[in-house]
């Protein structure tokens, strides 16, 4: 009865949060990816590192953090000299997107990803933490596990919708209990539709960057088997 009524607490605790760190997120402008945006950001970067020697106008964060959420733009750093404000759709300005920079050792671009996915994830720690342990399902790889979403309230699985083919992505949960979002079908249909060129070992994330705007948010490596699938990267 105890956890149960935690477990209440927990959603109750989630939904104001919600509302809380998106205020504005009715505002359709804050939740479209315009491309001229990113590329005002992006003219904004190149001036930036062109007048301060190579240094990129980047937050400190952890040498331990994902490669893709790893370089966040510091827009104090570019406004209002190298841009008048942050973008509305920024993170910043009241918009569901952070803005990142990816390839920073060889050529700095702006990319973006929805910041809903953390939010998403959180709420996924919490009802683990009310359950006490994760309710590991299935080992779809070594270390990683989908879940028994029902053992933490869900009466459905949940998902986050993918930025390159609109489809409904599941998570999976590694052995240390960190959450990620699968983006397998995601790969698979590039690699059977485009003409990539990746080998067995190679972290093949950066083909969904390649023609998009988005990074792969808190995604697990991939590499590919011999049948040229994606699989999860061993580490």
């Amino acid at each position: 009865m105890k956890r149960l009524t935690l477990l209440f607490l927990v959603c109750i605790s989630i939904t104001m949060l919600s509302g809380c760190l998106y205020p504005q997120e009715k505002l359709a402008e804050n939740q479209i990816p315009y491309e001229d945006q990113i590329q005002s950001v992006q003219t904004a970067v190149d001036k930036f590192q062109k007048d301060n020697g190579g240094i990129l106008p980047i937050k400190t964060r952890d040498q331990s953090t994902p490669i893709y959420e790893k370089y966040p733009i510091d827009y104090k750093k570019i406004v209002p000299q190298y841009l008048s404000d942050s973008p509305g759709n920024s993170y910043e300005n009241g918009g569901i997107f952070q803005y990142v920079l990816i390839d920073v050792e060889t050529n700095p671009t702006v990319k973006i990803f929805d910041l809903r996915i953390a939010e998403k994830i959180r709420e996924l720690h919490m009802r683990i933490n009310a359950q006490g342990y994760p309710p590991y399902k299935n080992e779809v790889s070594k270390n990683v596990y989908t879940l028994n979403y029902k053992k933490i309230g869900y009466k459905e699985e949940p998902f986050v919708v993918s930025p390159y083919s609109n489809n409904n992505l599941p998570f999976v949960i590694t052995g240390q209990g960190d959450i990620f979002v699968d983006y397998s079908s995601d790969l698979y249909h590039v690699l059977r539709n485009k003409n990539v060129k990746v080998k067995p070992g190679e972290d093949i994330r950066h083909i969904l960057t390649d023609d998009s705007l988005f990074v792969p948010a808190y995604s697990l490596p991939y590499t590919i088997n011999q049948k040229n699938e994606p699989i999860f990267l061993a580490k």
